[in-house]
């Protein structure tokens, strides 16, 4: 009897474990999000984030954009880099290749990212890609900016760089185009 309950538990535990969507985060959205000043989105758009070290110390790094210190969000939990850089994934720059490597090995559902390469890269790896545009896009739909166009011309003129079919599509899709 007790190790059914046992096994029952373990069932439901894991079950739960399995509506639960797990984003890691890249460095570049948060950068755009920063330089919005909006970073309050990517909680509202995403809920909970996973980041890696490297990213974090890419952050920190910053520049002319100040990222809020992640280590004092409490919807962003860090984890720490791979012991060894992953081999699939040499051709990335740091940031990227430790999230895509954290993001198998914890079986994340959806990674955060902006650079076409690693989208790429993510993408070819069975991953789910979401980057800024469509944070964006994802709080016009949810009401949390009044206009998707005007925010991204806004990161445009900050120096992040977009597709631009791709930028008149997606403000095509909640009627801005």
């Amino acid at each position: 009897m007790k190790a059914r309950k046992i096994s029952a538990a373990k069932h439901h535990c894991f079950r739960r474990a399995a509506h639960f969507t797990v984003i890691i985060s890249n460095t570049t959205p948060l950068f755009a999000f920063a330089a919005l000043g909006r970073f309050d989105l990517l909680e509202k758009v995403h809920g909970r984030l996973v980041v890696v070290e490297t990213v974090v110390r890419e952050c920190e790094v910053g520049g002319s954009i100040i990222v809020p210190d992640l280590r004092f969000l409490p919807w962003i939990r860090i984890v720490a880099a791979p012991l060894q850089p992953d081999i699939r994934f040499q051709m990335l720059d740091a940031g990227e290749r430790d999230t895509l490597a954290i993001a198998l090995d914890q079986g994340a559902s959806k990674v955060l990212i902006d650079e076409r390469l690693g989208r790429n890269i993510a993408e070819s790896y069975g991953l789910s890609v979401v980057g800024t545009l469509g944070t964006l896009l994802k709080a016009r739909q949810l009401g949390l900016i009044a206009e998707f166009l005007p925010v991204v011309r806004q990161l445009q003129n900050a120096g992040f760089r977009y597709h631009e079919p791709l930028v008149r599509q997606l403000s095509g899709n909640v009627d801005e185009g």
